[in-house]
């Protein structure tokens, strides 16, 4: 990962973290043993699992993702999204850097008129949505989506840039 988007995974999984102990949702003591082990995984260089809420969830089983997911409904009017059904276009795919998407845990999926449509796991985390809205031009509609919905999209959107960089390669 390119150290700009290694700097803003550190940057938005501190403060999803943050924001995770401040809505009650995970105590301060089990953010920092996540922080711990986050430390470790991100070393490793490993995209899918360099996820605090991942840790937190399914590692250390503190906070529940659709815990998460019904604050940011209630508190915040996010809508929710389910990506396993979504199919971004040529234009979307083209643009994307798929590194932030993963520092970020956040992937825009549409685009109608002025509008940009993101669907992330990190709605939480202010360098999240500042970094989003720095590099997307017009307003940004958030809606919610799982760590897995998220990954497994980003996976997608690699194996296809990865064959058609192989079936653009002359024999």
């Amino acid at each position: 990962m390119a150290q700009v988007n290694r700097t803003l995974l550190m940057r938005a999984n501190r403060l999803l973290g943050a924001n995770l102990v401040e809505a009650n949702l995970i105590k301060i003591e089990d953010l920092e043993a996540a922080n711990e082990k986050l430390l470790g995984v991100v070393a490793m260089d490993q995209p899918r699992q360099s996820t605090l809420l991942g840790i937190l969830a399914y590692d250390m089983k503190i906070v529940k993702e659709d815990d998460l997911l019904q604050h940011i409904v209630d508190a915040d009017g996010v809508g929710l999204v389910d990506m396993r059904h979504c199919e971004l276009s040529d234009e979307i795919k083209k643009s994307l850097d798929l590194s932030a998407c993963w520092a970020t845990w956040s992937l825009p999926f549409d685009r109608e008129e002025d509008f940009h449509f993101v669907a992330t796991a990190y709605y939480l985390s202010p360098a999240v949505r500042a970094h989003w809205e720095k590099q997307l031009e017009g307003p940004i509609l958030w809606f919610g989506a799982t760590l897995e919905q998220i990954a497994d999209c980003l996976e997608k959107l690699e194996a296809e840039q990865s064959h058609a960089t192989s079936a653009a390669k002359p024999a």
